[in-house]
């Protein structure tokens, strides 16, 4: 089984409650307006990783608690998200997902299998228009946290960083979370 990655990140704290190591999976068919992450949207291949290669990492990275997967919309790799997932709870890590269809849309097998392996889903379509700050992991109004098993609850989403600031070797500054807008420009500048 295989996963087409736009990204990864070994350590965040803005995806998610505790220390968290987040994908970002290539491919959403929903292009919600005003999306931060516009350039997952593309179904092309990008970073193709196998299950077993991703486990193998995510389970020797040190000091965190669970794994976040994001996108681009997850469910559209659900089958091989569910291995991984299941892999990862089954040693100890949580699994918390950004996605944005609603739980009501989730009803197929294959995305039912992936959400028996989430510990929280954050669900529904990005709205720019109902944009929140400082919402826990909702980024609009319109979205609706889920804990699908006992680990978290909504105590867990106070004081969670609204976004980061990461640097890179060559100085590349990259974004995760929401960030304030006017904060974005002025450091891109």
């Amino acid at each position: 089984m295989r996963l087409n990655l736009a990204r990864t990140l070994a350590c965040s704290r803005a995806n998610g409650p505790g220390e968290r190591f987040v994908l970002w999976v290539q491919g959403c068919p929903l292009a919600c307006p005003g999306c931060w992450n516009a350039d997952t949207w593309a179904f092309e291949r990008r970073d193709l990783r196998s299950v077993d290669a991703l486990a193998t990492e995510i389970l020797a990275t040190q000091g965190i608690e669970g794994v976040t997967f994001s996108g681009g919309e997850p469910f559209q790799q659900a089958r091989s998200l569910a291995a991984l997932a299941e892999r990862l709870q089954a040693a100890g890590l949580s699994v918390f997902i950004f996605s944005g269809h609603t739980l009501e849309e989730l009803t197929s097998p294959v995305h039912r299998a992936l959400l028996a392996h989430t510990d929280v889903l954050v669900a529904g379509r990005y709205d720019r228009n109902r944009r929140m700050a400082m919402a826990g992991w909702r980024s609009s109004e319109n979205q609706t946290t889920h804990f699908l098993s006992d680990r978290y609850g909504p105590t867990d989403a106070e004081g969670v960083p609204e976004a980061e600031i990461h640097v890179s070797a060559d100085g590349t500054l990259s974004f995760t979370g929401f960030p304030d807008l006017a904060m974005v420009a002025d450091l891109s500048n």
